[in-house]
């Protein structure tokens, strides 16, 4: 502790030193800023070189209860800017925004932050699309992987009338005579040329965000034209024989309520090598 005490003025010139680049530092000088956290470090009135330790606790309590207010004040105030004057609101489950508080003071990212908004926002105008299963999850999500989870969704697609988004990582050929002529029976959209390698899969696997397997869907019709929305836009396919069916990733429960909060970006590259890829064994419109 004495060590660490004696570094208080080596912490006090590092802190001038990052103010304008905080980028290009060194990691020790990243770890001597830690101490500010921890009730090291002298802060206005306070002497961290001479508190006790107990005087060290109550600082540092009171500056992360101080740091859970300002989150709990930021995402109000987001909240209020996404609620209508022109729609009806309903009082919130009691257990439900107590756990939701609970958690919600323990977010500082500010694009976190804005997602824990949308939830409160959408709850008070229509209760029960968000449960605290879910928001347990959406605690645990970083912002690495939430933005994981906005380039998935942005290259999702609805199946004709489906609520349910669907990930399509290719299709196969299960039989009839095409499959004698194809080194493969299966046609997979490389996702990762597009920002999605397997790897980010596998996050939202273990983020809970997407069921682990991929699914196949039931053989197509050929005489049934499927509609794939991706977002605002649509295209028509007409299988060429009887015997294709799609392959896809599909999400959890949690996975499509957290669906609800992001809004991704098209992804218009993504779109047309979807179209080339499956344009030999389907006609496109």
């Amino acid at each position: 502790m004495d060590e660490v005490m004696s570094q208080e003025a080596e912490f006090e010139i590092s802190e001038t030193e990052t103010t304008n680049s905080s980028l290009d530092v060194s990691a020790r000088k990243k770890a001597l800023l830690l101490g500010r956290q921890l009730g090291l470090v002298s802060d206005d009135n306070y002497k961290g070189a001479n508190a006790s330790i107990i005087e060290r606790t109550q600082h540092r309590q009171q500056r992360l209860l101080n740091q859970y207010q300002l989150n709990l004040e930021t995402v109000y105030k987001l909240a209020l800017s996404y609620t209508s004057s022109d729609v009806t609101g309903v009082d919130l489950d009691p257990d439900w925004s107590h756990q939701f508080f609970q958690m919600a003071e323990q977010i500082h990212n500010r694009k976190m932050q804005d997602l824990w908004a949308r939830i409160l926002a959408s709850e008070i105008a229509s209760p029960g699309n968000f449960s605290l299963r879910s928001l347990a999850l959406l605690q645990q999500l970083t912002h690495r992987e939430a933005q994981i989870l906005e380039k998935a969704l942005g290259m999702s697609v609805r199946v004709n009338k489906e609520n349910r988004l669907k990930l399509i990582s290719g299709y196969r050929i299960s039989g009839g005579l095409g499959r004698l002529f194809r080194k493969s029976p299966a046609t997979s959209l490389a996702l990762s040329q597009f920002g999605l390698p397997y790897s980010n899969i596998l996050t939202l696997v273990d983020a809970g965000i997407l069921h682990r397997s991929e699914f196949e869907t039931g053989l197509l019709n050929r005489k049934e034209p499927i509609t794939l929305t991706m977002m605002d836009q649509q295209i028509h396919l007409r299988p060429k024989s009887e015997h294709l069916l799609f392959s896809y990733y599909r999400f959890t429960p949690i996975g499509d309520e957290l669906s609800q909060l992001i809004q991704p970006k098209f992804d218009l590259e993504y779109l047309r090598s979807l179209k080339a890829q499956f344009s030999q064994d389907f006609v496109i419109s």
